[in-house]
């Protein structure tokens, strides 16, 4: 089983830390916020995980190393400066993720959740297209009730269901976590390309499910979403 940490964002938001400190190595408690994703997908019984970087990234391949200390093998997908946004970082990385689902998760995001689902999924999605599936599932999202800063929200579910059918519109928000097929990205060039329009057309074709997760969740794109988290976890700090 593989995955994908996308840790190629600048985090500007977070200026001045990032100035000098690739995001994915901004401290949280202490400690990498990358790292609490190593972690957890370590004990889920991922093998290989993808990283990619632009800004700074030789801090995180010198920081990281080979995930030997976790018990994975960790690969790097180099990016020129500036990026490749987040499907262009996925496209540029296919030839490493291979031909099966891999689970995809944001790197400047924090959250309690159980991986072992993520990873059941993936499994499924396999099985599926193994069984020659002829409706090929080319993926499945995990959305969060959406926080004040992003209060319209990404994204909906069927009403009164926590999982099913994602649609276009809704009141949740993309957690940042999911599951993708790579031929949700089937002939697509390496260029600078965002995943948000991807995954509405594969909405379009009834392509994607998603589910709703509770629990703790932070998207860590600022100084005081980031210090407000820190308050949760290590208050006494």
């Amino acid at each position: 089983m593989k995955a994908m940490i996308l840790a190629a964002g600048r985090g500007n938001r977070l200026r001045p830390i990032t100035d000098t400190l690739p995001k994915p190595l901004v401290p949280l408690c202490g400690k990498p916020l990358i790292e609490y994703h190593i972690e957890k997908l370590a004990r889920s019984g991922v093998e290989e995980i993808i990283i990619n970087h632009a800004w700074l990234g030789e801090q995180i391949e010198q920081t990281l190393g080979d995930g030997s200390r976790w018990g994975v093998k960790i690969l790097y997908s180099a990016e020129p400066e500036g990026g490749l946004e987040t499907a262009g970082g996925i496209i540029n990385a296919l030839p490493l993720l291979g031909e099966n689902p891999f689970v995809l998760i944001n790197g400047d995001v924090y959250c309690d959740f159980d991986f072992s689902d993520l990873i059941a999924k993936a499994q499924t999605l396999a099985v599926k297209e193994q069984g020659q599936n002829t409706d090929l599932q080319l993926g499945h999202l995990y959305l969060v009730p959406s926080p004040e800063h992003n209060a319209k929200g990404d994204f909906g579910l069927p009403e009164g269901r926590a999982q099913g059918p994602v649609s276009e519109q809704g009141d949740y928000t993309f957690s940042g976590l999911s599951v993708l097929h790579p031929q949700l990205f089937a002939d697509m060039p390496v260029s600078f390309i965002a995943l948000a329009p991807i995954l509405r057309q594969a909405m379009q074709q009834q392509s994607l499910t998603a589910s709703l997760q509770t629990g703790l969740w932070s998207d860590i794109g600022t100084l005081e979403r980031l210090q407000a988290t820190e308050a949760l976890l290590c208050p006494n700090r």
